[in-house]
């Protein structure tokens, strides 16, 4: 036997510990899949989150394959404009994940969210396991306690999820200027004007007060 071939198989394992101890964070990544209303705002909401890596928005709950914007927006797909949340569990939690979550909409309005009305703006919790199905429903029975009203956000399986279009990816930070009843200005602004428009931040505070995760002042 070669002296070489005495060392490979020590090598490999060596290799292979290397090779895992260089992506410890993938191999903790978890997903949790949630209808907030307009995908701009939950997107923006939870990447401030400490833990979560990132959010994508797309289109889920429906019937129809790889749907666009139009489509959904249009109705009668079935699908909710939705966000995909990518979290490290170590660092954030379902319970902290869901509770967020209630507290960045209006859980009690089952038309839309805000001045985005029809059925792609619901609020849904789409879950994927018996964890993430305890975890929604516990969220769910302590919002409906704390604010003492009926909470009509369903806790449904999940479906296939659709990323949106490029162009809808990170839209509240981005550069590129785009054509508003403003005029022309740059995207990042346009977002922060709509949210303001559309009364979010505002219908949150006055729901949730000082528990609301993701407004300030």
């Amino acid at each position: 036997m070669h002296r070489t071939n005495m060392f490979k198989p020590a090598l490999l394992g060596l290799l292979a510990f290397v090779g895992l101890a260089i992506q410890p964070d993938r191999a903790q990544a978890e997903e949790i899949i949630v209808a907030g209303g307009c995908f701009w705002c939950v997107e923006s909401d939870f990447e401030s989150v400490p833990g979560v890596r990132e959010a994508v928005s797309g289109y889920t709950g429906g019937t129809t394959a790889n749907p666009t914007y139009k489509q959904v927006g249009k109705g009668g797909t079935g699908h909710y404009e939705a966000v995909k949340i990518d979290y490290d569990p170590r660092k954030v939690n379902l319970d902290q994940l869901y509770a967020m979550f209630f507290r960045s909409v209006d859980p009690t309005d089952a038309g839309g969210q805000f001045c985005d009305r029809g059925a792609s703006y619901r609020t849904a919790i789409f879950v994927t396991n018996p964890a993430q199905k305890t975890a929604a429903e516990k969220a769910k029975t302590d919002a409906q306690k704390t604010l003492g009203q009926k909470i009509v956000t369903p806790i449904l399986p999940t479906l296939p999820f659709y990323n949106a279009e490029d162009y809808h990816q990170d839209y509240y930070k981005g550069s590129n200027r785009v054509l508003t009843r403003f005029g022309a200005i740059k995207q990042s602004d346009a977002y922060k004007r709509y949210r303001e428009g559309c009364g979010r931040d505002a219908r949150i505070k006055a729901l949730w007060g000082d528990a609301a995760p993701f407004v300030h002042g």
